[in-house]
């Protein structure tokens, strides 16, 4: 892999005095009259970080914004355990995707400087992307309908982690070199990194400024961010920046940063303060102006016509009743949340230092609190017509009737798999690697409910065993065909032992036969065991392995890794051998 030193990107300047100081400072403001009690509020928030407000302990920066003003900021535990800094409204933290949105804007002011369209092909700014017979538009890229396979899962797959130092040209060189998409422009939506990548491309291109100094030069100036960076320098000195930790297996923690500085994904470095700034433009329309704001909230399609959540870098989607407008992100050890509830001009902020914080979920807690006399009951409106009631009741189920639903399920569009077991009176949600078991709770003979309210519902069978299986989470489904199960023998395994090799990511991967079953060895993981699920296919590490056959003979594999399909791996000649579907 190609690193190059960008050493113009540290004489980059990042700030803009005249026009900072033009900007109004936001105040905090006091309780209102009428109001509930802030002290009732503040306990009920501060419950919820309360494991984390130690001085042993990363923590999360909270800001909640009520009609311009931040009505409450505060930090839970320490910003850097090794030098005892606590967490502040003012710690700066990388946001990880919650960038998106910074790019998207980026883009949508190109457009409304009629130097590019969202409908441009992405050829006509990136023309080293292979040609693969189908029109990639710029519109694409935004709404994760393009196809293109997610270049951080690639890299993953190569075992090239966030520690590693990659620039912009290494996560170029890394997407073009791609043969496939994973499905046809605008037929899916699923979700990539590599669309806002190739965006900081197109804003570079385009405008002859890198993304990071386009944004500061157009968004964060004018907004008066001053500790808000697109950071494209992974040697930068950032005030007031925290450390990202990840916790360890056997108690304390690991420091977990990134030194990527390709940006577009990712890469935004900001604080609940300053984000406030940003929020409020959406009523403002300080930056972009009316048109282009509007534009970043509405959903995208698909070629189908149908409707998606996913807006221009943001997320628009109701929660209890009340219309949302959001993002969160993971990296590295950092975890973050913006959403905004805009009818009620109300926002939480939750920028968190700790790789096992869940702010996505703590900020729509943290909302519960201070919106309680606006919120439907839970999962009010929001169900889909093909689930069960909301308060649906645990019922029996006989243990004959779970051993129908049991088995091996596959979402032909998708390729995912789905696999059920059943154990005495439970069924299961289970992994296809089988590491991981998740008991269903029965609400019907044939629906049943999971954690994260899914519902699960058995199709056909006809007093038999269930044939599809249908999996239904608000407005998203998922409709999965039973396959057949197989289960070589160890004989029939060594048929698949061998090495592979792709040149698409740069990778090697070794298969070997251990102890009678087969064993995956790569680059920075853990060898992992391949289980069996259909014929020629083994799941390890949430991770699909399909093995290709020519003449009977096993010659690849294709790679499945959720955000990246068919990643082809060949097998070195020297290690062919015949294996015939008769040894299944």
């Amino acid at each position: 892999m190609l690193v190059q030193h960008r050493g113009a990107a540290r004489a980059r300047g990042f700030a803009i005095a005249a026009i900072l100081l033009a900007v109004p400072v936001f105040a905090v403001r006091a309780q209102r009259p009428g109001e509930q009690p802030a002290s009732k509020l503040e306990v009920g928030m501060d419950s919820l970080f309360i494991q984390w407000d130690r001085t042993d302990s990363p923590g999360c920066a909270v800001a909640v914004y009520r009609n311009s003003e931040i009505v409450r900021a505060r930090g839970y535990g320490m910003a850097n355990i090794e030098h005892g800094i606590a967490i502040a409204p003012n710690s700066v933290m990388d946001i990880g995707s919650t960038s998106k949105q910074f790019t998207a804007m980026s883009i949508v002011l190109l457009a409304e400087d009629g130097v590019l369209s969202l409908d441009d092909d992405v050829h006509r700014f990136v023309p080293e992307l292979p040609d693969y017979g189908s029109r990639i538009t710029i519109r694409h890229l935004l709404t994760h309908t393009s196809g293109l396979r997610d270049y951080l899962t690639l890299w993953y797959l190569a075992g090239v982690d966030a520690a590693d130092w990659t620039t912009g040209a290494d996560a170029l060189a890394l997407i073009v070199r791609q043969r496939k998409l994973n499905f046809p422009p605008g037929e899916q939506y699923l979700y990539s990194n590599s669309g806002y990548f190739l965006l900081s491309v197109i804003v570079e291109r385009a405008s002859g400024k890198s993304l990071a100094a386009f944004a500061q030069e157009r968004i964060f100036a004018p907004l008066g961010m001053r500790h808000t960076r697109f950071n494209d320098d992974h040697t930068a000195i950032i005030p007031n920046r925290a450390t990202g930790y990840e916790p360890r297996a056997n108690g304390g923690f690991a420091a977990d940063m990134s030194n990527y500085e390709q940006t577009g994904d990712g890469a935004v470095h900001t604080s609940v303060e300053d984000l406030l700034r940003w929020d409020e433009n959406f009523y403002t329309a300080r930056v972009g102006g009316r048109r282009a704001l509007d534009l970043m909230q509405t959903p995208g399609t698909l070629n189908s016509g149908r409707s998606l959540t996913y807006a221009l870098g943001l997320t628009v989607e109701p929660y209890r009743g009340l219309r949302t407008v959001s993002h969160g992100g993971s990296w590295a050890g950092y975890r973050a949340e913006l959403l905004r509830f805009p009818d009620q001009h109300f926002s939480v902020a939750c920028l968190c230092n700790r790789g096992d914080a869940n702010p996505s979920r703590l900020a729509r807690q943290v909302a519960d609190i201070y919106l309680a006399d606006q919120l439907a009951p839970p999962d009010d409106g929001q169900r889909s017509e093909a689930v069960g009631p909301a308060d649906a009741a645990p019922i029996a189920v006989d243990a004959a009737l779970l051993e129908r639903y049991a088995g091996l399920y596959r979402d032909a569009i998708s390729g995912v798999l789905l696999r059920f077991t059943a154990s005495g009176d439970t069924l299961f949600s289970t992994t296809p690697d089988r590491s991981m078991n998740r008991a269903l709770t029965p609400i019907g003979t044939n629906l049943f409910r999971m954690q994260g309210n899914a519902d699960v519902l058995f199709l056909g069978g006809d007093g038999g065993r269930a044939t599809r299986v249908r999996i239904a989470r608000g407005a998203d489904t998922t409709m999965a065909e039973r396959i057949a199960e197989s289960n070589p023998s160890g004989a029939a395994l060594s048929r698949y032992a061998g090495i592979y090799d792709s040149d698409e990511i740069d990778a090697t991967y070794t298969v070997a036969l251990e102890g009678g079953e087969l064993v995956l060895h790569r680059r920075r993981a853990e060898p992992a065991t391949l289980v069996p699920t259909y014929a020629d296919a083994f799941a390890a590490d949430g991770l699909l392995f399909t093995f290709q056959r020519r003449g009977g003979s096993v010659v690849g594999m294709t790679v499945d890794a959720g955000r990246t399909r068919g990643l082809e791996f060949a097998r070195r000649a020297a290690q062919n051998r015949t294996a015939r579907h008769s040894d299944h």
